[in-house]
C-alpha cells in the first residue's frame, strides 16, 4: 500500500488585503486535487471583489487591483460557501488538505464565513476531519536545526520543486503539495507509519512548541509581539468591551 504522501492530496491557498486575519479580506482562493503523485491535477479558483479597497502593497505582491477585482471578482458570501462546502468534501473523501502557513488562510476563512455568512469555518467541517498538512511545520520539526527562513518560495527550493507563478492561490497551493510530498518522502522512516489523521493532531503539538520557541526569541530581542500558538485555526479574539 503506498503512502499517504503518495496518494490523493488537495492543497488550498488564498491571496489577500493584508496579513491581518481579523481585518484583513480574501481576493483570491485556489483548492488544488491530486489523486496521486504525478497525476493532473485538477484546479479550482475563486476571485473575488472584497468590498474593501486592496493597498497598493498588496497588489504589488498578488496582482490583483481593485479595477479587477471590481470587474471580474464576485461577491464574498457565495464565493466563502463554495470554498468551505469545497474543503469539506475533501473531509468526507479523506482527503488531506496541505495548507501553507494553516493558521493564516484558514483563520482568514473562518472570519470571512462569520462576516459574509453568520457561520464559522467548523459549521461546515470539523478541523481534525480535514486532515490539515502544513508544510511549514512539518519542515521545521523535521529539520529544525537548518537556518534560514522557511517561506513556500524558500522550502521550493530547498526540496527542488519548481514555483511558477508566485503569489497566485493556485500556483501557491500546487507547490505547497508537491513540497509535502518531498517532506514525506525525504522523511519516510520518521513520517511513514502515521496516517494524516495523527499528523493532524502531531501539528497541532509540533506548532504550540514552534510558537513557544519563537515567542522565547522575540522576547530575548526584546520585541513585544505575540505568536498564537494555536494551529491550524486562531481562536476568536474576545469582543471589545
Amino acid at each position: 500500500m503506498p503512502s499517504w504522501f503518495e496518494g490523493p492530496l488537495a492543497a488550498f491557498d488564498t491571496e489577500t488585503t493584508g496579513i491581518d486575519v481579523e481585518q484583513d479580506r480574501i481576493v483570491s482562493a485556489a483548492l488544488v486535487v491530486q489523486r496521486g503523485a504525478g497525476s493532473l491535477p485538477e484546479v479550482r479558483r475563486w476571485l473575488v471583489s472584497p468590498g474593501i479597497p486592496v493597498p497598493e502593497a498588496a497588489s504589488s505582491i498578488h496582482g490583483l487591483t481593485d479595477a479587477h477585482l471590481q470587474r471580474h471578482g464576485r461577491w464574498p458570501a457565495p464565493v466563502m460557501d463554495e470554498v468551505a462546502r469545497s474543503l469539506a468534501e475533501q473531509a468526507a473523501r479523506g482527503t488531506p488538505v496541505v495548507v501553507m502557513n494553516a493558521p493564516f488562510d484558514l483563520t482568514l476563512l473562518d472570519r470571512e464565513l462569520k462576516r459574509h455568512r453568520n457561520a464559522s469555518l467548523s459549521s461546515y467541517v470539523s478541523l481534525r476531519s480535514l486532515a490539515v498538512l502544513d508544510p511549514r511545520v512539518l519542515d521545521k520539526h523535521l529539520d529544525r536545526y537548518r537556518k534560514g527562513r522557511r517561506t513556500l518560495t524558500d522550502l521550493c527550493a530547498h526540496y527542488g520543486v519548481e514555483l511558477a507563478g508566485a503569489h497566485e492561490a493556485a500556483a501557491d497551493a500546487t507547490a505547497a503539495l508537491e513540497v509535502v510530498r518531498a517532506v514525506g518522502r525525504r522523511f519516510t522512516s520518521r513520517l511513514g507509519t502515521m496516517t494524516p489523521a495523527e499528523l493532524h493532531d502531531r501539528q497541532t503539538v509540533w506548532y504550540a512548541a514552534q510558537a513557544r520557541g519563537l515567542q522565547a526569541w522575540f522576547a530575548l530581542n526584546g520585541s513585544q509581539e505575540i505568536c498564537d500558538p494555536a494551529w491550524p485555526l486562531r481562536p476568536e479574539l474576545p469582543a471589545a468591551a
